[in-house]
């Protein structure tokens, strides 16, 4: 087939690099002229495990290709993907002005029956949003398709190629067609294609990034209340997650989630729940416990300084929201810097992939070094993401770097015993 994919951010690159792969001819737009130049010359522009070898082999066999020239993007496509920001408002609401007003010059452009994609998490009702847009200037035929991505940043390329299942929405028997044979090469060990109308695949999306979220909101506050009761959070998480109605993912306890998905949406749900005239309690507490979680090891760590940071040197390991990702969007990270700032420390920080994006947030207001470097005098290690390069470390160059040995884990890397049996200080979450 030939497909349109219009943005080129973290989904759009995804979907029209790993649409290529399985033969289609893809054509990306994007209004960044810079980005488009960068991947037109192999240059690909974000960080995700396994992309870079499929972009690479389909931008050099011709699949892929990239353009600012919407028009031209389109002009083939059978299918237009819409992979466009929707950032929330102010209320949480989701921002609709560029998928609209993307939708708005499609229907000035079009001149023959098409498929367009809702790809962006959107709001329920979107989907009709954006055929009014379109038909206010093109009276042909069209079909407006709702196609959640459930993409995690660090897997999407699995994600992507081997998908639990496929959300379509839409009522058209034309566009089911195209869109269940798009979609065959990737579902061919059984995973459904689940077929239901737009506004129910718009709201499937929401409601689950809520649901994931709810899951960690819940664990975090059962870590809390470990900690009061003197019971191991880890040991919890064990003895419900082996039951199969509720599983094994989303229960670490940590610092909160961040990314550019779990807080959105979970707002967004709300807003809309608000609209709805229906107040949905749990997602208020899913926010509320994920906004004070993510400065649950400050306490700890004034409490072990008597009080005061004042002229204490931090060292924070980990910037982005979660490993394998360059993304700080939401990061908790930021919340712990921007906290032992306002409280008198310094701050010196390192991450395998995030440290460009953090020094653009944050510029020189702290340091960057290497894993180690980062550690030289400091007062204490902080553990903020749990990139898999943390887990065993060289804990005599941990020793011999910090002023002491002083470790708070905001993801439970190590294990309470062994630290204390090398002489750590090491508070976690939700463990003795």
């Amino acid at each position: 087939m030939r497909i349109a994919v219009i943005g080129t951010g973290y989904v759009g690159l995804v979907t029209g690099t790993c649409f290529a792969e399985t033969g289609n001819y893809v054509t990306c737009v994007d209004i960044d002229t810079q980005k488009v130049n960068k991947l037109s010359a192999g240059e690909i522009t974000i960080f995700e495990p396994g992309l870079e070898k499929l972009f690479e082999r389909n931008l050099k066999d011709g699949r892929l290709t990239f353009t600012t020239d919407i028009e031209a993007g389109v002009h083939d496509a059978e299918i237009i993907f819409l992979a466009l920001p929707t950032p929330p408002g102010e209320d949480g609401s989701a921002d609709l002005s560029y998928v609209l007003g993307v939708a708005d010059h499609l229907g000035r452009i079009m001149k023959e029956y098409k498929v367009i994609v809702d790809k962006s998490t959107v709001p329920v009702g979107t989907a009709a949003k954006v055929h009014a847009a379109i038909a206010k200037n093109y009276k042909g035929e069209f079909d407006v398709v709702s196609n959640p991505e459930f993409l995690r940043e660090g897997v999407a390329v699995d994600d992507f190629m081997k998908p639990d299942r496929v959300v379509v929405g839409t009522n058209s028997e034309r566009a089911q067609k195209l869109m269940s044979d798009l979609f065959a090469p990737y579902v061919r060990q059984g995973n459904p294609v689940i077929f239901m109308d737009e506004k129910s695949a718009e709201l499937t999306k929401y409601a689950a990034n809520s649901f994931l979220a709810m899951k960690i909101s819940f664990m975090n506050e059962i870590a809390q209340l470990c900690e009061r009761l003197g019971a191991d959070v880890d040991m919890v998480r064990k003895g419900i997650g082996t039951d199969e109605r509720i599983g094994k993912r989303f229960l670490f306890p940590g610092i909160g989630y961040g990314g550019s998905c779990f807080p959105k949406d979970v707002k967004a749900l709300a807003k809309s729940a608000e609209e709805a005239e229906y107040e949905f309690k749990i997602l208020k507490a899913v926010m509320e416990v994920n906004e004070t979680q993510k400065l649950h090891l400050l306490p700890k760590i004034k409490r072990y300084f008597q009080g005061s940071l004042k002229g204490k040197h931090i060292a924070l390991w980990g910037l982005a929201f979660k490993p394998n990702t360059d993304d700080v969007r939401e990061a908790p990270a930021f919340d712990m810097i921007r906290a032992l700032l306002d409280e008198g420390a310094t701050v010196s920080a390192f991450d395998p992939e995030a440290i460009a994006n953090t020094q653009r947030q944050f510029g020189d207001s702290i340091t960057y070094a290497n894993q180690y470097q980062t550690l030289e005098n400091a007062d204490a290690l902080v553990i903020a993401t749990e990139w898999n390069e943390f887990r065993t470390p060289d804990f005599e160059k941990i020793s011999a770097a910090l002023k002491n040995k002083v470790i708070f884990d905001g993801r439970n890397l190590f294990d309470a015993v062994t630290m204390r049996e090398m002489g750590y200080h090491y508070e976690s979450v939700g463990r003795p």
